[in-house]
């Protein structure tokens, strides 16, 4: 069954080859691959014509919020593409999504065709008519992911590869594009509900590695897209989601 709702925390750590073998060495006990441990993943972000979704996460508000369409490897018309929308608030993570053809996907987040009648369509839609993204950066990479052993909960991740371009920005398109990490740098996300188990807190406190704020999107954007010539209108604060207007989002 695909699971649609996500509530959890997300930490984010830039590793040098050394320190990524010993995560390696130290969470083999821990951790197991998941089904499909090795792939490359393919974004497409939307944002508005002057950027104004990820200038406004650049600047760390208390609550900001993406729209992205993914595929797992490059898509055709026929495969299966989620569309995401993720939200931060307060430090908590949010993600809500919908699946669909990579052809339906495109034609809904165009505005030429309904997406449906669920609670997460509805809060796409609102993002939709709110901003009037459009797609503006695709983001791939190629990624490790591991489990917890009775822990399915605790998920860790290792990106390498970072790439985007702005053309062809369709995950039908290929999945090449431009560097965004350095060479050999590797990008490591653990995701989890509450607080990391202590095993794990030793491990990275042993091999020195502490979080970075870091946005794959948002890394792209500095080094591409935003010129020093370029003015754009400040970024005021990101209106909250009629869910979080409402109270704490429900995860169904």
């Amino acid at each position: 069954m695909i699971q649609c709702s996500f509530k959890r925390y997300e930490k984010k750590y830039l590793l040098t080859p050394a320190q990524y073998e010993a995560v390696r060495a130290g969470m083999d006990a821990y951790m197991t691959p998941d089904k499909y441990s090795n792939y490359a993943i393919c974004n497409v972000y939307y944002d508005t014509d002057d950027f104004l979704l990820i200038r406004t996460s650049l600047e760390k508000p208390v609550y900001k919020e993406k729209l992205r369409a993914r595929s797992y490897g490059p898509a055709r018309d026929d495969s299966t593409v989620f569309v995401e929308l993720k939200k931060k608030y307060d430090g908590v993570v949010y993600k809500r999504r919908v699946v669909m053809d990579a052809a339906d996907a495109v034609a809904y987040l165009d505005g030429r065709e309904p997406g449906g009648d669920s609670q997460i369509h509805h809060e796409i839609d609102w993002f939709m008519q709110t901003y009037r993204p459009t797609p503006k950066a695709f983001i791939a990479y190629d990624r490790e992911a591991y489990t917890g052993r009775g822990a399915p909960d605790l998920r860790m991740t290792f990106d390498t590869n970072l790439r985007g371009r702005r053309e062809r920005v369709d995950l039908r398109a290929g999945d090449d594009g431009q560097p965004i990490l350095k060479e050999h740098q590797i990008l490591m996300e653990i995701k989890i509900p509450g607080a990391a188990p202590l095993w794990l807190a030793r491990l990275l406190s042993e091999n020195n590695i502490f979080s970075a704020s870091f946005s794959k999107y948002g890394a792209y954007y500095k080094q591409y897209i935003v010129r020093p010539s370029v003015t754009h209108r400040p970024a005021p604060a990101l209106e909250l989601a009629p869910e979080f207007q409402k109270g704490v989002l429900r995860v169904a």
